[in-house]
């Protein structure tokens, strides 16, 4: 077992992030498959709580790395949504403590990595992961209304968000326009790019009153626009050899599914008929299931090897 945790790479909550989000858009096809999805998410989860208690040396020194220092944003993440999924087994009350929890996780995330790496900034230290330590607290916008505090913890969590997005839209995009990132195990990280976009879209949506259609539409064409970008450049991607980054295929994917999924649902409860957006929410969501399982079963396949040779 120890040594299954030394080898679990700590960009492995990318993934539980990513089967958690999945089970979620799932939900209307089966809950049963949503609930499978949960227990492996929150398998991993437990994995990487204990990885941390066994061998915190190890962890502390790959956190040095701003990669995964701002990958590490999805364990809170994941933490948030993990909570929604508990909740009917272990009350609302147990369920809104390990929300909070996750929302304080990943307050903190955003002090120290704030002070870390923009203390000394570089440009070169930039990637698209720092979308997930700054627009990933919109996960609490996404999962609020399960604790009746969309109005509050909710919408809070959005603006921050929405607000971060508009500045690291120009940094992140300055850093991949000047320094092309050349080495191959942070170039899947690109993939990022179609998360927060789609975030703040779904987390507007579950959170934000009243509703502004200028608001979801506008949105919806940036992360569209994004998410094709990100399509154009996985093929690329999925030519590379195995790197923990491959995690950057999971929850991207899955998140531009749930907003456009939400947005048609928002749009038509505000009177416009976008039953044309039907198909592609079922394209995002075949791709979004796929990448998902695609990058659990090369993590697994990884880990394996990684063991026996040992």
């Amino acid at each position: 077992m120890k040594q299954f945790l030394r080898t679990l790479p700590l960009p492995a909550s990318g993934v539980m992030l990513g089967l958690a989000a999945l089970g979620n858009l799932l939900q209307s096809y089966s809950e049963g498959v949503r609930l499978v999805f949960g227990v492996l998410a929150l398998m991993l989860w437990a994995c990487l709580v204990c990885k941390a208690v066994f061998f915190w040396k190890g962890v502390r020194q790959a956190l040095e790395d701003p990669i995964i220092a701002s990958v590490a944003g999805t364990f809170p993440m994941s933490t948030m949504l993990l909570s929604v999924y508990a909740k009917p087994f272990v009350g609302a009350g147990a369920a809104q403590v390990v929300w909070f929890l996750g929302i304080a996780l990943h307050i903190t995330l955003i002090v120290w990595f704030t002070v870390k790496f923009f203390g000394k900034f570089r440009l070169d230290h930039v990637f698209a992961s720092y979308y997930i330590v700054y627009v990933g607290i919109v996960v609490a916008s996404l999962t609020a209304p399960a604790f009746g505090m969309a109005n509050t913890v909710g919408t809070a969590a959005f603006w921050f968000g929405f607000v971060c997005l508009a500045a690291l839209l120009v940094l992140v995009s300055v850093r991949y326009a000047k320094l092309p990132v050349q080495k191959d195990p942070a170039k899947p990280i690109f993939c990022i790019y179609a998360a927060p976009v789609s975030l703040c879209l779904a987390g507007y949506i579950q959170s934000v009153s009243p509703k502004s259609p200028a608001m979801v539409v506008g949105l919806m064409i940036v992360s569209t626009a994004l998410y094709i970008m990100v399509l154009a450049k996985l093929p690329g991607f999925l030519k590379l050899p195995f790197y923990p980054s491959y995690a950057a295929f999971t929850f991207p994917m899955v998140i531009t599914a749930i907003a456009s999924k939400q947005s048609m649902a928002c749009l038509t409860n505000l009177g416009y008929a976008v039953s044309w957006l039907s198909p592609v929410v079922l394209i995002e969501t075949i791709i979004a299931a796929a990448m998902v399982l695609y990058t659990f079963i090369r993590y697994g396949m990884a880990i394996i090897k990684a063991c026996r040779t040992a």
